[in-house]
């Protein structure tokens, strides 16, 4: 089969193209800027990449164009279409289908080249932590032999790639509730009809596509919806927007996680973040020691324990294998450290966007580094607005708070809307904002002395700070 994958370079899209090529299709694929890390990957694994979305690739001729949700019906000033590619598309009658609803069908439940049924798919979903907990498990399922196939968010250390078929009759995805495709408002995961599904945690997001948290309830209980009842759903115990999810109806065998007083009979942790008992219904079934920091990294853990507990991997055997557990690129990623007289200067690169993701990493850090005795050490957080939610200025009220942990502020208001020197104006000095990259860096710079660990935190490529920051403090 040749497919033509429209929006090819998304991180969910680049690794659908990667387990395509895996299973023998012809790939082709277009994009706006198309450029690397993702154009290198793709065009390693022989898939053509086309930049834009012209009329002419009409030409290829594919089986089925593959439509990611960046596009769109939008019109551009001049009233012509932005993806003329789509119209072309449409006006021919051609066969199209959006990404996950083709991974569905051709891979999570697809026979493998040994077996003579679909897999058992193990799908991780929630506001938070998604791509690590998915990374976790893939690892567990890895370590027991049972050669899982994966599609996460982010890039495992473990593993070095995003994607993989693999050769056994698992496969591990990171469940994703945005949208589908402009056709297909549904989230993502309703798609993948898991018999493992993993509820990590859910706040409010995605401003640009949900009104208020409880659509976005309705959307997590369309996927508990799916999962059969010789499944398993592992739901985080201490949120309290998961049980009302559950509470609209559960038809699967129910496994709680974390440490609320109504999770007596699931997994709970006993001890700190980077050395930890499981327990299960209050009996210690496992120990957890490894290199990972935070108790959000514990809470997911857990979860990534209670899951593979259902395809028959016990505890014991999981918590030994996330003691080698590397986590995932750009989650608290060391860039470089700078040896000065005095103490040295960490410059860190993390994912985190939404305002609880910055709070719980900033309080991840400031944990292990007051665990290591270093309480004197500072903690300056670089960061940018850059998600929709976050440009639309829908969560500007709980910057100060999820910024708390953090000695120092710097924010880069380049492209917002809205006024973000009033939103941190409750920090006071603590605070700084920055219309553009150089005088971020330049911020920065006056500010940082040897010991600091300078966190930087964005969900785009945050115009290459992380280098800028290390080549300044060098000079």
């Amino acid at each position: 089969m040749h497919i033509h994958i429209l929006g090819i370079c998304g991180t969910f899209m680049g690794g659908l193209a990667a387990l395509a090529r895996e299973a023998g299709h012809k790939v082709t694929g277009c994009d706006t800027g198309v450029y690397p890390p993702m154009s290198d990957q793709l065009r390693a694994l022989g898939i053509e990449l086309i930049e834009g979305y012209s009329a002419d690739q009409m030409a290829f001729q594919p089986d089925v164009f593959v439509i990611g949700n960046v596009v769109s019906r939008a019109r551009l000033p001049d009233g012509s279409p932005k993806y003329p590619l789509m119209e072309a598309i449409l006006n021919s009658g051609l066969p199209y289908t959006s990404g996950p609803q083709w991974l569905s069908g051709h891979v999570l439940h697809h026979p493998t080249h040994h077996a003579t049924g679909p897999r058992h798919v193990l799908a991780v979903a929630g506001t938070h932590g998604k791509t690590t907990t998915t990374a976790m498990l893939t690892w567990i399922l890895e370590q027991a032999g049972l050669q899982p196939g994966f599609l996460v968010g982010g890039v495992p250390l473990n593993f070095g790639v995003s994607a993989r078929l693999g050769a056994g009759n698992t496969f591990v995805i990171e469940a994703d509730e945005y949208d589908t495709a402009f056709f297909d408002k549904r989230s993502k995961f309703v798609h993948y009809r898991p018999r493992t599904a993993i509820l990590n945690n859910l706040e409010f997001d995605h401003a640009d596509i949900f009104d208020d948290l409880a659509a976005i309830e309705r959307q997590f209980h369309h996927l508990v919806r799916t999962v059969p009842s010789q499944g398993r759903v592992v739901v985080n115990a201490e949120e309290a927007s998961l049980q009302r999810v559950l509470e609209q109806g559960c038809w699967s065998e129910r496994v709680l996680f974390g440490n609320s007083p109504a999770n007596n009979d699931g997994f709970t942790a006993d001890g700190e973040p980077h050395d930890f008992r499981v327990l299960r219904a209050g009996k210690a079934v496992a120990r957890v020691q490894w290199n990972v920091s935070g108790v959000h990294n514990q809470l997911n853990a857990l979860a990534a324990i209670a899951a593979a507990e259902h395809v028959g991997i016990a505890p014991e055997a999981a918590a030994e294998a996330l003691a080698e557990f590397q986590n995932v690129k750009r989650r608290m990623e060391v860039r470089g450290v700078l040896h000065q007289g005095g103490g040295d200067i960490t410059v860190y690169d993390d994912f985190a966007h939404h305002p609880t993701a910055i709070h719980t990493t900033l309080d991840g850090l400031r944990r292990q580094l007051d665990g290591n005795g270093k309480k004197a050490d500072r903690i300056l957080a670089i960061f940018e607005p850059r998600s929709n939610t976050m440009k639309l200025g829908t969560m500007t009220a709980q910057l100060p708070w999820s910024l708390e942990r953090a000695d120092l502020a710097f924010c880069h208001s380049g492209g917002l809307d809205w006024d973000a020197k009033a939103a941190l104006a409750p920090m006071g000095a603590k605070a700084s904002v920055a219309g553009d990259i150089e005088q971020l860096v330049a911020q920065v710079k006056a500010a940082a002395r040897p010991g600091d660990h300078l966190l930087c935190m964005s969900n785009g490529g945050f115009g290459g700070i992380h280098g800028k920051l290390l080549d300044a403090l060098k000079a």
